[in-house]
Formats: structure tokens, sequence, C-alpha cells
């Protein structure tokens, strides 16, 4: 719960610090897992110093032991160590500090190493950061490679001399860091992150050469693996030599064996892009060659064609057919106009034949009452009507003074 206080009734600076006290005494005991940076033995001192930083952050606490309890690790504690360590968080009140009292030591060995190694690399092969569709080619020709080494190591001198070896114009920004120790992870890290956000860097090298499973547990981190695991650049791992694999080979887009190949692989070989270009250029002239002789031969084989070589007889020929071709349409249009001609005439005879004016010249004529209307029967009209009648020559109008059916 707590504490009450304000302005006006402060809490003393001895109850807040008995208040801490109380809340870190009851943590217990517990086992710490951390690697040590720091001892400090003083001559004489029955306690020993020690500093212990988290591998994985930039995280230290102090430790304070008797002197018996740290002499009595085996293999004696060491900068860099890692240990597990059984101990008692207390709060000074006279200073306000916090320390741990350690109670036993027990170095990491290797095998606890690389059995937490293969759980981690377990974890992370299920969240699918070693997959293969998510790594990402390297570019071609890289204009500027970043390189995560040690400060002036064999790793720097290897990739940048077998780099420029093969292609002399290549750059590099280059970020030295700590390669081993308790500082290795937050600063490789940090060059990584650095060069990923730099839009001229395409590809990142880290390199490192060989060492003891301890020397390059820090390429082995699991915030180091998802750090270039989110990297929008291509990452290449070259740590330790060929039987070497931390966790870093199998997250990075590609891995390099050692150093060298590191350089051999970023960049291409100037002799042997030149050498394809010349090869290249060598089957496009021999099939620019081949096309030219191709059609050449082609053009020789059409100029000794009859049509080619006497073009004036294809045109006669062509004359001719044309000439006879007119003849035949006249021939044609004659014929028509002749048909044309007998039909005209024999449908104006039917035509003439059929017509009414031709019976009226035989001698008959229409009767037509005064409305015009032709009159077939007698009963049509009646005595005393007037009727008209036509003849093949004039017009005659009649009263009826009588009719009969005969």
């Amino acid at each position: 719960m707590a504490m009450p206080s304000s302005p006006e009734h402060p809490l003393p600076v001895r109850t807040v610090a008995r208040a801490i006290g109380d809340w870190v005494g009851r943590l217990g005991r517990v086992w710490i897992d951390g690697q040590v940076t720091e001892i400090s033995r003083r001559p004489g001192a029955a306690t020993v110093f020690v500093t212990l930083r988290d591998p994985a952050a930039d995280v230290s606490l102090r430790l304070t032991c008797p002197r018996p309890v740290c002499d009595a690790v085996l293999p004696p504690l060491a900068d860099g160590a890692r240990v597990v360590v059984w101990a008692k968080p207390d709060f000074y009140l006279a200073r306000g500090t916090l320390t741990l009292t350690a109670y036993e030591f027990r170095p990491v060995g290797v095998g606890e190493l690389l059995a937490r190694l293969e759980r981690l690399k377990q974890m992370l092969a299920v969240e699918g950061l070693f997959a293969t569709e998510r790594k990402r080619p390297l570019p071609f020709l890289p204009d500027t490679v970043g390189l995560v080494c040690g400060r002036g190591s064999a790793a720097e001198r290897d990739v940048c001399e077998h780099a420029r070896r093969r292609w002399p114009a290549v750059r590099f920004a280059i970020r030295a860091v700590a390669v081993q120790g308790p500082t290795a992870v937050g600063q490789v890290t940090a060059a990584l992150c650095e060069l990923d956000l730099d839009p001229a860097v395409e590809v990142i090298v880290i390199a490192r050469g060989g060492g003891s499973v301890e020397d390059l547990l820090p390429f082995s981190d699991e915030s180091l693996c998802r750090a270039v695991a989110a990297c929008r650049t291509p990452v290449v791992s070259a740590v330790g030599h060929e039987p070497d694999t931390p966790l870093l080979d199998l997250v990075a887009d590609l891995r390099a064996s050692t150093p060298t190949d590191a350089g051999r692989r970023v960049v291409p070989d100037v002799a042997e892009q030149a050498a394809g270009v010349d090869a290249a250029r060598q089957r496009l002239r021999r099939r620019l060659h081949q096309r030219l002789e191709a059609e050449a031969a082609g053009l020789a084989a059409l100029r000794t064609r009859p049509v080619l070589a006497a073009p004036e007889r294809e045109v006669d020929r062509r004359a001719e057919d044309v000439r006879a071709a007119r003849e035949r349409t006249r021939r044609c249009v004659r014929g028509r106009v002749e048909t044309a001609t007998a039909e005209l005439a024999h449908t104006r005879a039917r035509v003439a034949a059929l017509s009414p004016a031709a019976t009226l010249e035989r001698g008959y004529a229409v009767v037509q009452r005064l409305d015009g209307a032709v009159l077939r029967r007698y009963v049509e009209v009646t005595v005393g009507g007037e009727i008209s009648v036509r003849l093949s020559a004039g017009r005659l109008d009649a009263v009826v003074s009588g009719r009969s059916p005969r």
C-alpha cells in the first residue's frame, strides 16, 4: 500500500528508505543469469565486488560476496564469464544503494550454453525467422556495402581487400564495434540499425574471425537475431570459420563461410564480368554476321528468280491478261445488251397485245356511266340514263332508250 503523505506532512528520508528496504527484502534469494564484466579484489579485504551484466540488454547490477565464495569458483571468475548466481538483494539505508549479496556462483559451461542456444534456435525456427522464403537476394552490384566488424580486425581487412580486388570501385560504410564481450550485442545491433537506415547502403556484412563458443555467443543472441530479421537491407553473416554456425548465420539472408568468402560474394568479379561482356559481344557479332549472310543469300536467291531477272515479261503477260479480260468483258456486255433488247421487244409486244387500246382497235368499245364507272351488266343503267361510249378514237355520249338481257 502507498504510504500516506502530503506537502504539509511529508515522509522522512529514513522512512522511505526503510520502506524500500522492506520491499526489496521480500524478494528473498534468487538465481540470476548474467555475465561478469568487472571484478574488484582489494588486497586484504574480505569482500569481493562484482558487476553482473545482462547478456542481451544494457542492464547491470552490483554484487558483493565473501572472498571464500568467489575463490571457490572453478574455473576462477574472469571478465566476460557467464555465470548463474544465487544472491539476495539488499538496500543500504545509509547510501540509498541497491546491491546483491552473492552466496554461490555456478559457471555456465559450454554444454549448458549449447543447450540454451538449441532451445532458442527451435523457438526462432518456429517463428519463421530461418525460413528460406523470407530471405532476400543480394543486389548484383551494390553502390555501398555496410560492414560491421571489430576495429582494425583481420575480418575487416579480408572483406575489404577481397571485395576491392574483385570490384575496385566498391565503397564501404564501416562501423567498428566490439565483437565479443558484454557490450558486443548492443554495439553490433546499434551499428546494424544505423546502416539499415542509410539509403546508400544496399547490403550489410557482419564479420568476425574465428573464436571459441563463448567468443561467438553475441552472434547467437536473440535480440541481434530479431534485429537482423527486421532489417530492410539484405544482411550477410560472415562470423567465424566454416564449422562455426551461430544463429546469425541462419537468420541472415546469406551465410558466408568466412569474412574472405563474404568479400567475394557481395560484389561481382570485374574480370569475370568483363570476360562475360566480351563473350556476349562475340556471340552478338557472330549472330549478326550469320543474319547478314542469311539475308544476303536470300537476296541473291530473289535476284535469280524470273520475276526479278526479267520483270518486263511479267508486265507483258499481265497486259495480255488485261486485254483478254477486256475482250471478254465487251462480249459479255454486248450479249447482255442484245438479250435485254430482245426481252424488251417481247415484253412490249405482250403489253401491246394485252392493252385495252388494242382491243378497242379491233372494234370494241368501253361503256361508262357519267361518273366513270364501267358498265358490265344492263341492269346497271336505267332507260333514259346517260352513258359515255369510249371508242379507239374518240368518245360518244348517248341516252339509253331501252335495255334487254340479249
